[in-house]
């Protein structure tokens, strides 16, 4: 049942589906920070040396890190933080496409848990465009649009591939997506591993790692954020993730193309009944996937200082993996992955904070972020129990207007 305001004749706010998809939202981050809590209290009472000043700072570490301010006269003290807010922003971003990606994906009814292979095929493509061509002769900032581009190119056609095995051969997209992960690994340990011109051999002891852009002044602009933000990694990334997530919530939300996605999402059936090509918007769904996902790596490793390890082959990005998370907390709503993509990148800083202010590690933070990962998965019961709720209470007002 719905409440309906008897002045505007509409649905009131807090009954919709989106106010219950972010009030489950809270209620997983919230028990995943009580979690987060339990666990700084119970190590604090079984490791000597932390007192119990130091499980409070603790606590108020992973609730408010992101505005600390470091120590004076040993206690902590918290304000406005430019360094971290900034740094909180830059390493959002590729979380906020991450979960765009996944979000999509889910909206089409398919799970893509290929992101991580995404990208680092992304991450492949945009910096050996942005390294490779030279800035003599072509601008920098056209160089820069190309690998950005490319990027996005080598992503999305990544991503067809567990697409078009799904589509046509029915093959369930999560174990393709898990294959594609781990040959991408390797493909791109291969492709770096023989081109010794773009490894940093510059810095001894680093030549593990790709030259960063900024070696040829292939850089994101900063759009003045670094005024705002002063001695932090922030740029312009953040600004276009933003306005790709607003696009992707139009396209999906307002067009016919975005409606047919979700119709194969909701009944693939169906959708071919009433005339949709399934197979193509299957297609086209996990291609837009791989995109962002590979968006994500091009705008953090196009920022200019940051180096991207190319031996790859035994680990996957952790942003690919963390994606899932973001979409699920926003409940795989496009706008709501750039509020959610900022959180977990919050409790990253929060982790960081911890380790540098306190006798605890950042891990403890890493276990917050997977209680609200577990917890997010139960976000439909969450909701179920709100409506519940809500039908409970309609149904004794009524009851006790009819006595």
């Amino acid at each position: 049942m719905y409440k309906i305001d008897p002045n505007t004749g509409k649905q009131k706010f807090y009954t919709t589906d989106a106010a219950k998809s972010v009030l489950s939202a809270v209620i997983s981050i919230l028990i995943g920070m009580v979690v987060g809590t339990l666990i700084i209290v119970i190590v604090g009472l079984t490791r000597d040396g932390i007192t119990t000043k130091g499980m409070f700072d603790g606590i108020k570490l992973v609730f408010f890190g992101l505005f600390s301010t470091g120590r004076d006269a040993g206690d902590l003290t918290f304000g406005f933080n430019p360094v971290n807010m900034g740094n909180m922003l830059f390493r959002g971003t590729p979380l906020i496409m991450t979960g765009l990606s996944v979000a999509v994906a889910f909206r089409t009814g398919l799970f893509n848990i290929g992101a991580p292979g995404q990208y680092l095929m992304g991450t492949t493509a945009t910096l050996y465009i942005a390294l490779m061509l030279p800035t003599e002769t072509i601008p920098a900032w056209i160089v820069w649009i190309l690998a950005f581009l490319g990027g996005m190119i080598a992503g999305a056609l990544w991503g067809c591939i567990p697409g078009i095995l799904k589509a046509f051969l029915n093959i369930n997209e999560v174990i393709t997506c898990i294959m594609t992960n781990w040959i991408a690994a390797n493909l791109v340990t291969w492709f770096f591993d023989v081109r010794d011109s773009l490894k940093n051999s510059q810095e001894g002891g680093k030549v593990g790692y790709i030259l960063p852009t900024s070696s040829n002044g292939v850089e994101t602009f900063k759009l003045g954020l670094d005024k705002l933000f002063p001695g932090s990694q922030v740029n312009g990334g953040i600004i276009i993730a933003i306005l790709i997530a607003v696009l992707i919530y139009i396209i999906m939300t307002k067009t016919t193309f975005g409606y047919q996605l979700k119709a194969c999402g909701s009944n693939r059936n169906a959708a071919k009944y009433a005339g949709i090509n399934d197979k193509m918007n299957i297609i086209y769904s996990m291609a837009i996937a791989g995109a962002l996902s590979a968006a994500g790596a091009s705008l953090y490793y196009l920022s200019g200082h940051t180096e991207f390890f190319w031996s790859t082959y035994q680990m996957l990005p952790s942003e690919g993996f963390n994606g899932i998370p973001v979409a699920l907390l926003a409940s795989n709503h496009p706008i709501g992955a750039v509020f959610t993509g900022c959180f977990m990148s919050m409790l990253n800083i929060a982790g960081m904070q911890l380790k540098t202010l306190t006798a605890y590690n950042e891990y403890i933070t890493d276990i917050i972020i997977a209680s609200i990962v577990y917890l997010s998965a139960f976000a439909m019961i969450i909701k179920m129990f709100i409506n519940n709720r809500q039908k409970k209470k309609e149904t004794l007002k009524q009851e006790g207007g009819n006595k």
